[in-house]
Parts: structure tokens; C-alpha cells; sequence
């Protein structure tokens, strides 16, 4: 077993990590959903050969972590793949208060910040944070809040009750809690001199939202964008956009329409829209057959080399 000690950034006043008491310690409250989770399942031959235990030492100790790296497999061939350690956060303080999931890579950090807005299952599930940390895998540092402040869609949930449950995800709510989040990082990644830009990634109703702030991002703290099939998009917001994005749909998503997704490129300088024939809703981040698996994969090497190109490349 080898043990890595890890310095995560001090939290503002209005971060807390939150924390339970365990044993020797406390420990970051983490959950991983089902046992289906982020380093066990989905992606048997990526990024899963080490689970992590973090035990905070001493509450005076600003946010130091000593994580234990168990390795689980031997022989997998993935060049890329790096430790990454995760810790559950609130952000702000009080009623309005937000919870989110944080991926580091430990080994060969390149000190970028990437916001990654979720489907209506919400930041728990273990298909977004699989995803998460297959980012995280590649040296950023992933952010994945709570969109939904402890409601998300559940999937026993009867289809009849959809509509009336997103009627209460209020698009300015959700607003407010995404920029709280984004302050959050400009002050980790951008204002400490870590990083000049962030990425932002989103599925689905994330994706939606995601149009929506890059468009009133005025500031320009984001140099780029991945929308997977994101749903309720405004094409008009396209015209607001400084940064290139990548669209990423099949043309079987009742869900997402391709037209849209073209209108937003035209509107938005060095966009790129990417179709997948015959695939529907979902498939990049919930393969559900293996050619879903080739197309994910596919689209998550697009989405990888864009994030290179517009975060890491365009710095230098």
C-alpha cells in the first residue's frame, strides 16, 4: 500500500468540508451511489486501479487530506490513467448553501478547474461520476454540483410526475447555484494564478444550462464548453457566446435537436457540432449496448482533445 499525502487548496470562508466522525478521524462525507460505482464498474478497463481512503488529520490542518491508495488491479494497459482522489464540499453558507463532489488528479495535476453540470439524476449518480473521474484521470480538476439541492429525477419515479418535478428546478435557482460554484473555482484555480482559464462540461438538462452561462459569461472565465445533448437549449444565446464549444448529439435524440445545435455553431465563433448517427439520448455518458460503448469512447477522445486544445494548448 502506498500512502500519498495530498494538499487540496484552502477553502474561502464560504466552502466547508463537510465531515463526519469515523474511527481514527474525520472523514469527508462521501457517497458513490450504488456499488455500481465510480471505480468499480462502468469502465472495467479505464481509470479504476486504485480506491482511496482520505482521513482528515486535525481540523486545524486547513483542508490537508492523507489519502491511502489501495491498488486493485494489476496489469491494465492505460498510459493515462492517474491517481484521483475525491472529496464531498459545501459551498456557501446557509439555506443556500451547495453541495458538490470534487475529483483532483493527485499525480501530474495541470492545475485546470472544469464545472461539470449534470443530467436530472444529479451529482450522485455513479454514471456522472464515473465520467467525472475519467476527466479527472487526464490531470483537471473536476467540480460536480448538486443542481437540484438534494432532489434529483429518480428513475422509480413515476413518468407522469416528470414535468411537475422540473417545475420546480427553477432555471433562476439553478442560475444562482451555478455561479456560486464558479466563484468557487475562479478563487481556486483562477485567482491564485493556477490556471487562466476554466472548462465546463454538461449533460443533458446540465447541457441546457450550460448554453445559458457560457452566453453571460462576460468575463470570459471560461475558455471552453462540451454540451452533451443538452436539453431546452435557446439557439438565440449562441449570438452571446464568446468561447468555442463543442456539441456533442446523436440524431436519434428526441431530447435535443440537431438543427439547434447547428443554429448555436453558426452563432458562435470555432464551435464544432459532432453527430452520431443512430444514437440516441444519453449514449456518451450511459452507453446501454456495445455500440454505444464505441460511440461514448469515441466522443469522449473528441471531448478530451478539445479540452487540451482550448485549456492546456491555448495557455501556453
Amino acid at each position: 500500500m502506498d500512502a500519498v499525502s495530498l494538499l487540496l487548496p484552502s477553502p474561502p470562508r464560504w466552502c466547508a468540508i463537510r465531515q463526519r466522525r469515523s474511527g481514527a478521524g474525520f472523514v469527508p462525507h462521501r457517497r458513490f451511489g450504488p456499488r455500481r460505482s465510480l471505480l468499480g464498474g462502468i469502465f472495467p478497463r479505464r481509470c479504476n486501479l486504485y480506491r482511496q481512503r482520505c482521513i482528515h488529520l486535525r481540523r486545524n490542518m486547513t483542508s490537508k487530506l492523507l489519502c491511502s491508495q489501495v491498488k486493485l488491479e494489476d496489469g491494465i494497459d492505460d498510459e493515462t490513467c492517474e491517481l484521483v482522489s475525491g472529496v464531498e464540499l459545501v459551498i456557501g453558507e446557509g439555506d443556500d448553501s451547495i453541495r458538490a463532489y470534487l475529483l483532483k488528479a493527485v499525480k501530474n495535476n495541470n492545475g485546470t478547474g472544469v464545472l461539470l453540470l449534470s443530467d436530472v439524476l444529479g451529482f450522485e449518480d455513479s454514471a456522472t461520476r464515473d465520467f467525472a473521474y475519467r476527466v479527472a484521470c487526464h490531470g483537471y480538476n473536476v467540480l460536480v454540483p448538486d443542481l437540484f439541492r438534494g432532489n434529483p429525477w429518480k428513475k422509480t419515479q413515476p413518468h407522469d410526475q416528470f414535468q411537475y418535478w422540473l417545475s420546480k428546478q427553477l432555471p433562476e435557482r439553478v442560475a444562482r447555484d451555478i455561479d456560486e460554484c464558479t466563484k468557487w473555482m475562479i478563487d481556486e484555480f483562477l485567482a491564485a494564478g493556477i490556471s487562466k482559464k476554466l472548462g465546463i462540461i454538461g449533460f443533458c438538462f446540465g447541457g441546457g444550462h450550460l448554453i445559458e452561462v457560457l452566453s453571460r459569461d462576460e468575463q470570459a472565465y471560461f475558455g471552453t464548453g462540451i454540451c452533451f445533448y443538452g436539453t431546452n437549449i435557446d439557439p438565440s444565446k449562441g449570438s452571446n457566446i464568446k468561447s468555442p464549444v463543442l456539441l456533442v448529439c446523436g440524431d436519434d435524440d428526441p431530447f435535443c435537436s440537431v438543427t439547434t445545435l447547428h443554429q448555436i455553431e453558426k452563432s458562435t465563433p470555432s464551435s464544432r457540432v459532432v453527430i452520431y448517427h443512430g444514437r440516441g439520448h444519453g449514449f456518451a455518458h450511459r452507453p446501454e449496448s456495445e455500440e454505444e460503448d464505441q460511440a461514448a469512447e469515441d466522443a469522449f477522445a473528441i471531448m478530451r482533445n478539445w479540452l487540451h486544445d482550448n485549456l492546456l494548448v491555448s495557455r501556453v
